[in-house]
């Protein structure tokens, strides 16, 4: 009864944001800073004991990180997940992130409108729906104006589009960051180049100074934040961890846009002592590769808190190494990007997969094919064939993970449901 009430009052409240932003999207906008705000407080002050104190910690985390450019849209810069965020961190610049206000739009319930504006203004139905749905929300009025764009062809073509369409519509300096496909030593130096021109980018639109040794520092957090949950994930393999479906692609989001931060660093610091004291395995563990529908009960239905099985990690999270000299913080960005799992070829991709799955001690990998996402969809099957050759039963999932219109839900239960039952999942029930 309770989880319905919730529901209806998530849905109503989506409704209102939708049919407010027709003609007064500065209230829509007051509406939706409100309503987050308001949710901000249930994480801080009415936790969800099911879930590890790091992870309470990581949802507030992540409700902040997504009300700042609601309520200091003129210190925040538009950015790709995958951008890094060092230097704007060193300018007071907050990253306001597509992917990231598109899965939370999704989560109130007022994707539609803003998908169905992008439609409308001609970007094709094929397009990634994370990116439409900011598009639409830009478009019709909610999302305010930042400071700036900074964004990177990384792993995406709709970046292409999205980031210059948005450029243009809020008529704010743009940058754009061109990272080869291959990875060579030169391929680094020729991204750094590019960073040391971001660094003049900033500069010159906020009127603050970067300073190198400061860029250094931030560059050494990054580097402690991803060994910790390196070695966190490396302990995992062998611990019950709850778990739902937003807190990994909470880390895919912290792990990429606020690297460099002190909060995401003891993120990573609480995880190493939740571990500790975790209880042993239950279950099945389930490795993630691409995004999480959270919103579906189908999934939710076999892996949210459950005993047996969890998500035990998410692609999203684990893009990089941390073996980058922070002492070259220009060369280390561009590292991260060059040598990126999810640039170059597939194979790439998926190899970094098996390693980060059986790190984890999955038993079992779901490759959702997020609708929209080529890079995805068109590797699907070459994953299949590794990871089972890897020893490594994989699951091909299509899905959306933005946009409910193209849920499948009777279709993705049955088959996860079956592919759990294969694992062995239903000998814990």
């Amino acid at each position: 009864m309770r989880k319905r009430q919730t529901m209806e009052i998530i849905e109503t409240f989506g409704h209102y944001v939708e049919n407010l932003t027709d003609k007064k999207p500065q209230s829509a906008r007051r509406l939706l800073k409100t309503g987050w705000g308001a949710q901000n407080l249930k994480f801080r002050y009415m936790q969800d004991k099911r879930l590890m104190p790091a992870d309470r910690h990581l949802a507030n985390l992540m409700m902040d990180t997504m009300l700042w450019p609601l309520q200091k849209p003129e210190d925040s810069v538009i950015v790709s997940i995958f951008t890094p965020c060092e230097m704007m961190q060193e300018v007071g610049l907050h990253p306001y992130n597509v992917e990231g206000f598109s899965c939370y739009l999704s989560a109130s319930k007022a994707e539609r409108a803003f998908l169905q504006q992008a439609e409308n203004q001609g970007i094709a139905e094929t397009l990634c729906s994370y990116h439409k749905t900011f598009l639409g929300a830009a478009q019709k009025g909610l999302l305010p104006k930042p400071k700036c764009i900074v964004y990177t062809n990384l792993t995406c073509d709709a970046n292409l589009l999205t980031f210059r369409t948005l450029a243009d519509f809020y008529q704010v300096p743009v940058f754009a960051i061109d990272v080869p496909w291959n990875q060579t030593t030169e391929n680094v130096q020729y991204v750094a180049d590019q960073l040391k021109d971001l660094k003049i980018f900033l500069e010159k639109n906020t009127g603050k100074t970067i300073s190198e040794d400061r860029l250094k520092e931030r560059l050494a957090c990054s580097k402690r934040t991803l060994e910790n949950y390196k070695k966190y994930q490396q302990m995992r393999a062998d611990r019950y961890v709850p778990s739902d479906l937003v807190t990994p692609l909470y880390a895919g989001m912290t792990n990429n846009i606020l690297l460099g931060t002190a909060e995401e660093e003891k993120y990573t610091q609480m995880l190493l002592e939740d571990i500790k004291k975790a209880p042993a395995a239950k279950g099945k563990h389930i490795y993630w590769m691409h995004t999480i529908p959270f919103w579906s009960d189908a999934v939710r239905q076999e892996l949210c808190f459950s005993e047996k099985a969890q998500i035990v990690g998410c692609e999203l999270a684990e893009t990089c190494e941390p073996d980058f000299d922070p002492e070259n913080p220009f060369e280390a960005m561009a590292e991260r990007m060059v040598y990126h799992s999810l640039n170059g070829s597939a194979l790439r991709r998926i190899e970094a997969g098996i390693r980060h799955a059986k790190q984890a001690g999955a038993d079992g990998a779901v490759w959702f094919g997020h609708w929209g996402c080529k890079h995805t969809l068109g590797a699907a099957q070459l994953a299949k064939k590794k990871f089972e050759e890897a020893g490594l039963p994989l699951l091909i999932l299509d899905g959306d993970g933005c946009d409910r219109s193209h849920g499948g839900e009777g279709q993705t239960s049955t088959r996860l449901g079956a592919f759990l039952e294969m694992l062995g999942g239903a000998e814990n029930e």
